[in-house]
This record gives C-alpha cells, sequence and structure tokens, in this order.
C-alpha cells in the first residue's frame, strides 16, 4: 500500500513534464478550449485525465506514490505561476493575447473564426450578459485564460432621458418644498 513500484525521482518527474506539456498543448490548441464548454469539449476533458493518468502515476498505485505525484503537481503549478508572475513577457507568450471579437457593435468574423467560436456560441454568450443584438456592445473579448469581457455601448438616448428624469426629479422636489412652505403657512 505504501511501498512505490517506481524511483522516487521518476514518480516526480512524470507529472512535471505532463503538466508542463499539457500547458503547452492548451495554449496552442487555443482559449475556445478554456471558454464556453460544449458538450464535444467537456468529452475530451474527461478524457484527457483519464488518459493523462497512467502517464503520471506509470504501475505505481501505491498511496506513498499518489502523495508523491500531487505533491509533484501542485510544485511545479506553484513554482510556474510564481515564475510567471516574476517575467510578465513570458507569461503573455505562454497566455497570449486577447481576442477582440465585437468592436463598436461590429463582429469580427475572422478574430470568431480564428477562436473556432461559431456565431451561435457568441450570441449565447451576449444573452449572458444580458444584451440581444451585436449593435448594443461596444466590445466582446476573449480573454487568453478564455473567459469573455463584454461592454455595452452607451446610447444617447439613455444619457438624455436621465438627464430628462433627473430635471423632472428637481421639479418635483422644489414642487414638494413650496407645498410644505404653504402648509406650514397654514398650520
Amino acid at each position: 500500500m505504501f511501498h512505490m513500484q517506481l524511483p522516487l525521482l521518476e514518480k516526480i518527474l512524470r507529472p512535471v513534464i505532463v503538466y508542463l506539456c499539457l500547458i503547452v498543448f492548451l495554449r496552442i490548441f487555443g482559449k475556445r478550449e478554456l471558454a464556453q464548454l460544449n458538450p464535444f469539449d467537456l468529452v475530451v476533458l474527461l478524457t484527457l485525465s483519464n488518459t493523462v493518468q497512467n502517464s503520471i502515476i506509470g504501475n505505481d498505485n501505491s498511496v506513498s506514490g499518489g502523495i508523491v505525484g500531487v505533491l509533484s503537481l501542485l510544485t511545479i503549478n506553484w513554482l510556474l505561476t510564481r515564475v510567471l508572475f516574476k517575467m510578465p513577457k513570458l507569461n503573455e507568450a505562454l497566455e497570449g493575447t486577447e481576442t477582440v471579437l465585437i468592436r463598436h457593435g461590429a463582429v469580427d468574423w475572422e478574430a470568431l473564426k480564428r477562436e473556432a467560436l461559431s456565431e451561435l456560441e457568441l450570441r449565447s454568450v451576449m444573452h449572458k450578459q444580458g444584451f440581444d443584438r451585436y449593435e448594443e456592445v461596444e466590445r466582446c473579448v476573449l480573454e487568453p485564460n478564455g473567459n469573455f469581457y463584454i461592454e455595452g455601448i452607451r446610447s444617447m438616448s439613455d444619457d438624455a432621458q436621465r438627464a430628462e428624469l433627473m430635471k423632472e426629479i428637481r421639479a418635483l422636489a422644489v414642487e414638494v418644498s413650496e407645498l410644505k412652505g404653504m402648509l406650514a403657512a397654514r398650520g
């Protein structure tokens, strides 16, 4: 149960190598893998973990081997996070850059194609953020970590309506003050 069947160094190197390969492959295959999960992406992620399991643990099913594997994975993740924090250029190279999908209400169809996103998926992202039409969106960005950022267009009519409402509220406040004064004078 606790006797490791593989040498300690091999138990440490296996998860580190698989982790680094996964990071590189996810970067190569794009942000979409980290974005919205459709059924196909979910199947890939579920089978990916099963696929790399044997390469991480080898023929060793011992508790000690599992603990060494987990410790190795957590350690390489911790180290890589610290290194990338201190080296922003390397971080950008590994993570990639954001992709603008909508700018000033116009969809960049080429960017959508590069990220392998369908129009239906883009509309779904917009609907989740409360937007119905492309014209309502100032910017829609697919960030390197797979998240979507959407900024809406503020229409002039919204500002005009807000200004008109404020004007009406001020007029009502003056009217209420005058009525209070009249009531105080009577009573």
